[in-house]
This record gives C-alpha cells, sequence and structure tokens, in this order.
C-alpha cells in the first residue's frame, strides 16, 4: 500500500509540477567555482563588474528571468549588491560587465543601480547569484529596491537556481 501511494505521488508531482525546480534550471560562472573563492577582479577591491553567468536548462514556460546577488552574512542583515529583472528566458549568457539588452536594473543596498560586488567589512562571506525563471515580465520602474522586487517575485517563479562565491578582503 506504501509503495501505491509512493508511486501516485511521484506522478502526480510531476504532472503538477511539483518537482524540485532547482534541479532543472542552472546558473554557473566560469570565473570561480561554486562555492569558491571570487576573485577580487569583480569586487569593490577591484575592478568592480559582475563576472560572466552562463544560464541553462530554463523552462520553456518563463516569460522572463530575474537575478538578485546577496550577501546574508552582511553584519546587519542580508545585503544586495545586485537586482536585475525581464531578462529574456533564451539569454544563455550575461557577459562580464555587461546588462542584458532589455532587461531592468533596480537599485542595491549601496544604494546604486549598478552591479557593486563584494566588500565584506571582515571576515568571509557568502554571494549568491539566485536566478530566477518567472511566469510574467515584471512591471515595476528601473531602479526599484529588492523589497519591491520581493514582493513582484511572489506567486510567479516557476524555477530558480543558484550559484555561491566567498570573498574576504586582505
Amino acid at each position: 500500500m506504501k509503495i501505491h501511494a509512493l508511486g501516485i505521488l511521484i506522478i502526480a508531482s510531476a504532472w503538477m509540477g511539483w518537482a524540485n525546480p532547482t534541479t532543472r534550471m542552472k546558473i554557473a560562472t566560469p570565473d570561480f567555482t561554486d562555492s569558491g573563492m571570487i576573485p577580487s577582479r569583480f569586487t569593490g577591491d577591484g575592478e568592480d563588474v559582475n563576472p560572466t553567468l552562463e544560464i541553462s536548462d530554463v523552462p520553456t514556460e518563463a516569460r522572463s528571468l530575474a537575478l538578485i546577488v546577496d550577501d546574508p552574512d552582511a553584519p546587519r542583515g542580508t545585503w544586495t549588491h545586485w537586482l536585475l529583472w525581464n531578462v529574456q528566458p533564451t539569454t544563455t549568457q550575461i557577459p562580464e560587465n555587461s546588462v542584458p539588452e532589455g532587461a531592468v536594473q533596480g537599485t542595491n543596498d549601496f544604494p546604486a543601480a549598478r552591479y557593486n560586488g563584494p566588500m565584506p567589512p571582515s571576515g568571509t562571506h557568502r554571494y549568491f547569484f539566485k536566478l530566477y525563471a518567472l511566469d510574467t515580465m515584471l512591471s515595476l520602474p528601473a531602479g526599484s529596491d529588492r523589497k519591491a522586487v520581493d514582493k513582484a517575485l511572489q506567486g510567479h517563479i516557476i524555477a530558480e537556481a543558484q550559484w555561491m562565491g566567498r570573498y574576504e578582503r586582505k
């Protein structure tokens, strides 16, 4: 009986789309390994440019992508380094020091409407590059803050992926 119920649950989860969405879509960078150290070039101590980001396995039903880069280890709570939305779902790469055509940038916690790289005040911090596939384009003006982006994402995420890098100032 338990095996039969488990089989039904597996079939239902696949049919209803309940399968873990993080196993499909992927985000990565050739510039550092997942959980590896971020080169200073991509930090406030270096050129302060975004690393190249590679995107794959975006669900075909996605209407747009959103990207949030943040540091949960900041002394005053999670610190947002980059907000980007309305990225075309066909995008497979965001090259170094660039924003995809048509994408919109929000205001990070520096505050600036751009990528600002790691600059931890002390110790090693983690930086998460979080990619979201959405079932809509977001109707947010350029420069919107993290709170507005988080609210707009609610109920529209169909898949997500993340890549994490670490950085410590010398």
